[in-house]
């Protein structure tokens, strides 16, 4: 992403990693599509998104459990290395390539223990992968094993103790002491790594990958399980190993204290696709990201969920269907208007939302004042409005692109459940909608009409097949009840 004033940001100026296009599929599922970042030299970069993003799946791309379907990954050694080297590998078909001190890697096509090896790309995994039944100076000592066979002449030297492998042993040694001390783990050096508490085995699978001397960190979830306390000791590790070692980091992480705290970059992921790339700052404001996190499908919707989350934390019934206990209101009035409590003026959101088209005579019969076009259009049944939905099978409205699940329940509260009442609509039944739903034009310029036309004769959309590809634990169904 660009920074103000048209300078390039620093992951873009001089990146360590830079991944262009990349598609993954399993079959008929798209786990990652189109994704392109870069990883700045040096930086913290952080991937998130929700659930079944896409996230691991990168990471094993990255460091060569997968194969990916399309797509380059680039690895850079040195700073600045040129454009025209990259290209040039990429048209030789090497894997890897080094002149004048710099070195490009093209992990796509780099078998993972290669990468690790040559790459010097190293990662941790969501579940601890230690060796349990080893101390902790041993699990330090494995992740040396490559060096260690070398210095040995792979076994031979070891055995008659050549001068070199001594040599080699001890800066093993010496270097498993140096990360034990760093993650403060050196009073247990000899003790099993299975005995260890969560916290202190997360911090001995980050000390064994910085063993391997990486260029680049992968973390996957480090912060996941961990207390306050162990939280903002993984921060001061991660900061120590950018700002002393050098190395960068790329981690995947939940906890968006950690993330909004150390991260210079942020990339966001949704279904497989990006949709924000920036700093904290840019990333922690961006209708997207929170509309992703929120669950619902539009950003203009982000607005009215946090208004009723507001509401509904203060007490306040808000988009509620009317029942015995909860009596029918109409757009625009008090709580007091209608049952007599002294509660105050309905909060914003409140006054927005949709009821039922019986609410209207209701109203009627209650002799409510109806004050602006939202209340207006109150007292008018939508046209076409349904009591209830055929069989009790109301279709999926969500597989209409600019219909989130906010905006479905407001429609089914006004007896609007089929795609083809809404593709029934005149240009004053649009008004009349936009008018309930506070969407000035909107319904018009996203073509709702035509979408759920198509949708009613039984044919797909491109939004509507990608909505039914969906399967994460926000829309575990997938298709719900559309047809």
């Amino acid at each position: 992403m660009p920074a103000q004033g048209g300078t390039l940001s620093s992951w873009d100026d001089d990146p360590v990693l830079t991944v262009e296009h990349l598609t993954m599929r399993f079959g008929g599922l798209v786990a990652v599509n189109d994704l392109s970042f870069n990883v700045g030299r040096g930086d913290i970069t952080a991937l998130i998104g929700p659930n079944g993003a896409g996230k691991t799946t990168v990471f094993n791309c990255v460091t060569g459990f997968y194969k990916p379907t399309e797509g380059r990954i680039v690895m850079r050694h040195g700073r600045n290395v040129p454009e025209s080297l990259i290209a040039s590998v990429t048209n030789s078909g090497e894997q890897h390539h080094h002149e004048d001190g710099s070195g490009v890697f093209l992990l796509e096509r780099m078998p993972d223990f290669m990468i690790s090896r040559r790459a010097k790309v190293a990662r941790t995994f969501q579940n601890i992968r230690l060796f349990a039944g080893m101390t902790v100076l041993e699990n330090l000592l494995v992740a040396q094993h490559n060096p260690l066979m070398v210095a040995s002449n792979f076994t031979i030297g070891g055995l008659i103790g050549l001068p070199g492998y001594k040599k080699s042993r001890a800066e093993s040694i010496d270097k498993a002491v140096y990360w034990m001390e760093q993650v403060r783990l050196i009073d247990r050096a000899d003790d099993p790594a299975g005995d260890l508490p969560y916290g202190a085995q997360r911090r001995l699978e980050i000390a064994r990958a910085m063993c391997t001397d990486p260029h680049l960190l992968c973390l996957d979830e480090p912060a996941a399980g961990l207390n306050p306390r162990e939280s903002a000791e993984l921060n001061e590790l991660l900061q120590f190993i950018r700002q002393k070692h050098g190395t960068s980091i790329l981690l995947i992480e939940h906890d968006m204290g950690v993330v909004m705290q150390i991260s210079d970059h942020i990339v966001v992921l949704d279904y497989g696709e990006k949709i924000s790339d920036g700093d904290a700052e840019f990333v922690r404001n961006d209708p997207k990201v929170i509309a992703a996190y929120l669950g619902v499908e539009d950003e203009e919707e982000v607005e009215e969920v946090l208004e009723e989350d507001a509401a509904l934390a203060a007490g306040k019934s808000v988009g509620e269907a009317p029942g015995e206990d909860s009596p029918e209101r109409p757009l625009g009035t008090t709580q007091t208007d209608v049952t007599g409590d002294e509660s105050g003026p309905v909060p914003k959101s409140a006054e927005l939302d949709p009821i039922p088209p019986a609410a209207a005579a209701s109203a009627a019969a209650l002799g409510e004042p109806a004050d602006g076009p939202a209340a207006d259009a109150a007292q008018t049944p939508m046209a076409g409005a349904l009591s209830t939905a055929r069989d009790g099978r109301p279709d999926k409205l969500t597989r209409i692109s600019g219909i989130g699940p906010v905006n479905e329940h407001k429609l089914n509260a006004h007896g609007i459940f089929h795609f083809d009442q809404i593709a029934a609509w005149t240009a004053e039944d649009v008004k009349q909608a936009e008018s309930y739903l506070a969407f000035d034009g909107r319904i018009a310029r996203e073509d709702w009409v035509g979408q759920a036309r198509q949708l009613a004769a039984g044919e797909d959309t491109e939004f509507s097949r990608r909505e039914d590809r969906k399967t994460s634990p926000r829309d575990p169904n997938g298709k719900g009840g559309a047809k």
